[in-house]
């Protein structure tokens, strides 16, 4: 009878099976262990005086020498293995942040929704146009008249016993910015209330205001939020994104804004705690341009999000298309439009 038979009634037969397996047990630790300490002795060059050859429980040879010489390790790469080192430096509020809100957002079931826009005749009047509007404005303020016809698109979820939707009338669009502060880089996100209701030029200077004047000046609740500590920071986050107060849609924001399309590169998926977040690729040479829109699916289904895309490319090549083209006739080329995202 070996230690892995089944154990037949009786004490001292339990007892004796009891005692086999005990015994393999330990005879396939110290096999394992054995081949262990050979593979990384031979993996530093050195010998350890340990046979290559060890008996399982099987009283079968292990093969671990070409185990262990199978990738040798050269001089120069023992090296700088040995000549290694790791600095650590500590992560400060504003990393810390961003952090957390990227751990928040993993909790969120978000999807994204791809669509091909023609954005031909748009390109066309931008260009035309003697102001310079950047692609960014245009796209907060076409979705945010996507958002004041569509309900779903300014609901968020609220967790709970009895889980609920909540819907605001409030329109909040929220943008993230690159910004550089003592050579080093930090991601703001500002709030712009209303975008659907101002004017191209509006939304542009708020751009550039939040492109160009002092962090401190501009992000004072962002900054107050990373001097917390990181407990009580992200227990502020995540009270937010479960409120169901009025002021939820100007901490948070109704729909987010996130492009890499004025470095020539896609964000096609990004972290958010909004219910949707919106994005874009760089125009192509023949007027199309990829949009996404990222969406909660606690809250909304793809078919919503397909038809809000398609509301979309509305808005751009009619609303926008016929606001550019008035506002071009309506001042003297003074200016010549640049290419800002």
């Amino acid at each position: 009878m070996t230690g892995f038979e089944p154990a037949t009634f009786g004490t001292t037969n339990r007892r004796s099976n009891q005692l086999s397996y005990n015994h393999h047990v330990l005879k396939f630790y110290q096999t394992f262990r054995r081949k262990h300490r050979a593979i990384k002795h031979f993996s530093k060059g050195e010998n350890s005086g340990i046979p290559l050859e060890a008996p399982n429980r099987f009283n079968e040879p292990f093969k671990i020498l070409p185990v262990a010489l199978s990738c040798p390790l050269s001089p120069n790469c023992l090296h700088a293995m040995q000549n290694s080192s790791v600095s650590t430096v500590r992560c400060d509020g504003h990393r810390g942040c961003v952090a957390d809100i990227a751990t928040l957002a993993k909790e969120i079931p978000l999807f994204p929704v791809d669509r091909w826009c023609n954005l031909t005749a748009l390109t066309e009047a931008r260009a035309a146009c003697h102001d310079r509007i950047g692609w960014a404005a245009i796209f907060l303020k076409a979705y945010g008249k996507v958002v004041q016809e569509t309900p779903e698109l300014r609901s968020w979820f609220l967790p709970g016993l009895r889980p609920r939707i909540a819907t605001t009338n409030q329109i909040v669009a929220t943008l993230a910015i690159n910004r550089m502060e003592n050579d080093t880089e930090q991601l703001c996100w500002a709030r712009l209330q209303q975008p659907e209701t101002l004017p191209l030029i509006e939304i542009q200077r708020f751009i550039d205001e939040c492109c160009s004047k002092p962090i401190k000046e501009l992000f004072k609740r962002q900054r107050e939020l990373e001097r917390l500590p990181g407990f009580l920071r992200r227990a502020v986050l995540r009270w937010n994104l479960r409120s169901a107060s009025r002021k939820r849609s100007s901490r948070i924001g109704t729909f987010s804004l996130s492009t890499l399309a004025g470095f020539n590169a896609s964000n096609h998926f990004h972290p958010t705690l909004c219910t949707t977040s919106i994005s874009y690729r760089p125009i192509e040479s023949d007027g199309r341009c990829l949009v996404t829109l990222i969406a909660d699916h606690r809250v909304i289904d793809g078919a919503v999000v397909a038809r809000s895309l398609a509301t979309l490319e509305k808005f751009l090549t009619h609303d926008l298309v016929h606001e550019l083209r008035s506002q071009t006739d309506s001042q003297a080329p003074d200016a010549t439009p640049s290419n800002a995202a």
